[in-house]
């Protein structure tokens, strides 16, 4: 016989499934759209009204757990409890205001820092995916999990894609909106491993990074180390990797042999990427807070130093890369040196 579901996911469940129904609520009388960053930055009313909904019903159920949610100011409250949960109301926010169905309610709970149960639900398509590590993953009721298909599926950011991943050969590209849905899907077996260029933060992809581990998968950074959450600032400074685990080692060759790049915000001189700098960058930058840099096999493509109160003191690199490097700081920063008003914490999507 099974063991019991904790009530923890019968609580994410319900309140995924009622967010749903709130935002389909919008979707059909209709949607005012604000921008927080850019055009591509989208914000509306269903986000917000959506994250309320989640964290008064969380905090109804587990008063004691931490929250933490794109769309609510945070607290440092949640630093010091073991339990948080983190919430993202709408994955894909660009997605659902333009008539894509490729959005996606996100629940993940996080214990010690480790992802340790997830719920995504996708409001347009009806599905629900839902999983605890050590227990497995289920889609609407049903238990799924990895497919055993050797040609791999690459699920990639339909944005990505269509800004410079179409012009590369990297084989079995399958490209898509919210990142939350993407982890899913791969956790259902629909897809094999996914990996971004541009970083993410802990709203976008913990309830996802569950639910691969439900199935047995990992998700990583790009140069290898851990993602870990809760954090003092919640976002992940690089790009990502995740998925079956001997797809991730496929693909993380396929990446390296074409060098195809990722962005490092906040670069330190004890991250691995720090190598990537010249050696007189090395010795004047040491130290300083603000270094993002976008690079690939094992060079510098673009270079921002951005000093106090948001003051860009060197801006360097192909002119391409400089704004793919620039468009992940304003989104990481608010504007660059600054949070995102509202939130406390920014934004990377």
């Amino acid at each position: 016989m099974p063991a019991p579901l904790p009530p923890e996911l019968h609580v994410a469940t319900r309140l995924a499934l009622e967010a749903g129904e709130l935002l389909r609520g919008h979707l059909r009388r209709g949607l005012s759209v604000e921008h927080k960053t850019s055009a591509d930055d989208p914000v509306t009313a269903a986000d917000r009204e959506a994250s309320d909904l989640i964290l008064a019903g969380l905090r109804a159920a587990f008063p004691d757990d931490g929250l933490l949610s794109e769309e609510a100011a945070d607290s440092p409250a949640r630093l010091g409890v073991e339990r948080v949960w983190i919430v993202d109301p709408i994955d894909g926010t660009k997605e659902f205001t333009t008539g894509s169905p490729d959005f996606a309610v996100s629940i993940g709970l996080a214990v010690g820092g480790e992802p340790v149960l997830g719920v995504v639900y996708a409001p347009a398509t009806d599905e629900l995916f839902a999983g605890v590590v050590g227990v497995g993953v289920t889609r609407n009721g049903e238990a799924a999990g990895f497919n055993s298909r050797t040609a791999y599926v690459v699920s990639v950011s339909d944005t990505e894609y269509k800004r410079e991943l179409h012009r590369h050969d990297l084989p079995g590209m399958s490209p898509s909106g919210s990142i939350a849905l993407k982890l899913a899907r791969i956790a259902a077996g629909e897809a094999d491993v996914t990996f971004t260029m541009s970083p993410r933060s802990e709203w976008d992809i913990a309830a996802g990074h569950a639910l691969v581990r439900a199935a047995g998968g990992d998700l990583r950074r790009r140069d290898g180390r851990p993602v870990r959450y809760n954090l003092t600032r919640p976002h992940i400074e690089q790009g990502l990797l995740a998925g079956r685990t001997d797809a991730i080692d496929w693909l993380e060759g396929e990446l390296a042999a074409r060098e195809l790049p990722t962005a490092h915000l906040g670069l330190t001189g004890e991250d691995p990427a720090w190598g990537v700098l010249a050696e007189e960058d090395r010795a004047a930058l040491v130290g300083h807070p603000g270094v993002f840099v976008r690079h690939a096999g094992g060079r510098t493509l673009a270079l921002l130093v951005v000093g106090e109160g948001g003051t860009v003191e060197r801006a360097e690199g192909d002119a391409f890369h400089l704004e793919r490097l620039t468009r992940d700081v304003t989104r990481a920063l608010g504007t660059l040196g600054q949070p995102s008003p509202g939130t406390g914490t920014g934004r990377l999507d």
